[in-house]
């Protein structure tokens, strides 16, 4: 690492009082933490420096995460990390009344989040909304399902449009592929709440009591992470540990305000007294 990244690090970090991170891909692949991801948490932690954990995956519940990360060595309170499926919850309570009827094509985790409380109710091709995330017991008969609900009128939502996520197996399929299947079968396009929608990110700036502009989004994928940190008006630290590469960086029009091997930099960074 040369000593101009780690003066733009040191320089970035003097702008910022909150950080963003995504995990998959970022923290952790499958259940292999990544480099200096416990110690950068646990350094933030001793110096009180606010993070919250934004991701686009909605197979798990904050809940199940912060268990997740703590067999990771990393402390996380599950009220400190946003999913899709819990911004996509509280987005259709402020837009749709209780009692409407939704079909939810996604895991256990979304299903909880949507249906838990009674404000939504459980349908099938009936359904009045249709909500997908990833799925890893995908069949046909969901697909079927949800085809045959939005053909007949309704509406749809997806938590995010990410076509893969990194997993310890490589690239495997997200909640995009099957967006692709739905509208290859319905010619309709769904609503996305997750990134690249700012959504998510104003959340945690919320959450940590900072204005957008100054916290950093740290992230694996240009064209989620850091489109939506931009879209925020956030500024942004691409890592090369999950899905983009130097090579999408090069020809993407998104371009990060840092690129960083790992972490590792940026845990050096806050040890030196960033942030």
């Amino acid at each position: 690492m040369t000593s101009t990244v780690r003066d733009r690090v040191r320089a970035l970090l003097e702008r910022v009082r909150g950080i963003a991170f995504d995990m998959d891909g970022v923290l952790y692949r499958g259940e292999q933490p990544l480099p200096a991801a416990a110690e950068l948490v646990a350094e933030l932690e001793k110096r009180g420096i606010g993070f919250v954990m934004v991701t686009n995956n909605a197979t798990k519940t904050p809940e199940e995460y912060a268990a997740k990360l703590a067999r990771m060595g990393m402390t996380v309170p599950a009220e400190r990390i946003v999913t899709s499926a819990i911004a996509t919850r509280d987005w259709m309570r402020q837009r749709y009344e209780p009692g409407t009827t939704v079909y939810v094509l996604g895991m256990a985790a979304l299903q909880q989040a949507i249906y838990d409380g009674g404000y939504f109710l459980p349908a099938g091709r009936d359904a009045q909304v249709v909500v997908n995330g990833a799925d890893f017991t995908l069949t046909y008969e969901k697909l079927k399902i949800a085809t045959l609900a939005i053909r007949a009128g309704a509406d749809w939502i997806a938590t995010n449009a990410d076509r893969t996520f990194p997993s310890e197996e490589g690239l495997i399929p997200g909640s995009g592929a099957i967006v692709a299947a739905l509208q290859a079968a319905t010619d309709r396009a769904p609503i996305v709440i997750g990134k690249p929608e700012p959504a998510m990110v104003l959340r945690a700036a919320d959450l940590l009591g900072v204005p957008p502009d100054q916290l950093l989004v740290v992230g694996d994928r240009l064209d989620t992470d850091i489109l939506a940190g931009q879209r925020a008006g956030s500024l942004t630290a691409l890592v090369l540990t999950g899905v983009s590469t130097l090579t999408d960086v090069r020809a993407s029009a998104v371009q990060p305000d840092i690129v960083l091997d790992d972490l590792h930099v940026l845990l050096e960074a806050v040890r030196c007294g960033g942030a």
